[in-house]
């Protein structure tokens, strides 16, 4: 039986697999109410620190399910559909854990739009990422007209956008767009690596870096580095933090716990 989307955990990473592979890991109503439970049970298991997002088969998506769009017959169901991805991808991008998006083959539209609200992205060379709505007449509706250009020069997430056209990883990677670039075959094997060093940070840390960031690229700078000072000063206070201090004295890992 289809899954949909499967999860694995490996260490203390937990692997997100779409799976829908004859589909080209379309993703629709159903995955994205399973990406969001997923996520539940992972924000409620301690012992995961990071999660992976890979697709099965070969792509990582070709974007959102067309098959159920094509159901639709009036707007106000579009944009039912568009909302639940949309909540789902808030709820990755949000998500106190740190998440690396795997990716191979092609992540076009909404898999794209699911790759950019992850905090990394790792590539397979030859890999292309594009959202191909405008070729469709419309546009991306789960976050892309606004994710890419925060990730990407303004100029070029137009381009992307309004004409249709992709890029492939090698230029992603080039333009920032995309942390590591991976040999074909090794998008999940990276993109593991890479979640393995941030499963070695301290919990705390890794959730309050995160908030930080993101939070405070809204803000203006003075603003942010008020901010900034508040969550250094709680974090000092933690457990992790005492055991740190002691693990660089001691020359070891830190054994961090959260607290």
């Amino acid at each position: 039986m289809n899954t949909v989307l499967r999860t694995e955990l490996r260490d203390r990473t937990a692997v997100l697999t779409l799976d829908r592979p004859g589909q080209l890991n379309a993703i629709g109503s159903e995955t994205a109410s399973r990406l969001k439970q997923a996520l539940a049970d992972i924000r409620a298991n301690d012992d995961v620190r990071a999660l992976v997002i890979t697709g099965a088969g070969r792509a990582f998506s070709a974007g959102a399910d067309l098959g159920e769009i094509e159901s639709f017959t009036t707007p106000g169901q579009f944009r039912d559909f568009v909302g639940r991805l949309t909540e789902a991808f808030a709820l990755l991008e949000d998500f106190p854990k740190p998440s690396v998006a795997a990716v191979h083959g092609f992540a076009f539209g909404g898999g794209l739009e699911l790759a950019l609200a992850c905090d990394l992205r790792v590539a397979e060379r030859g890999t292309r990422l594009g959202l191909p709505e405008m070729k469709l007449g419309v546009l991306p509706g789960a976050g892309g007209t606004q994710r890419l250009p925060r990730l990407l020069p303004p100029a070029i997430a137009k381009q992307m956008i309004l004409t249709g056209e992709p890029i492939d990883a090698e230029r992603a990677h080039a333009l920032g767009l995309v942390n590591e670039l991976a040999e074909p075959g090794g998008a999940l094997k990276t993109a593991e690596a890479l979640a393995a060093k941030l499963t070695a940070g301290a919990p705390l840390a890794l959730a309050a870096g995160k908030r930080l960031i993101d939070y405070g690229l809204g803000m203006d700078l003075e603003a942010a580095i008020a901010y900034e000072r508040e969550t250094v000063a709680v974090l000092f206070c933690t457990e992790d933090r005492t055991e740190g201090l002691k693990a660089f004295r001691e020359r070891r890992p830190g054994d961090f716990r959260g607290v």
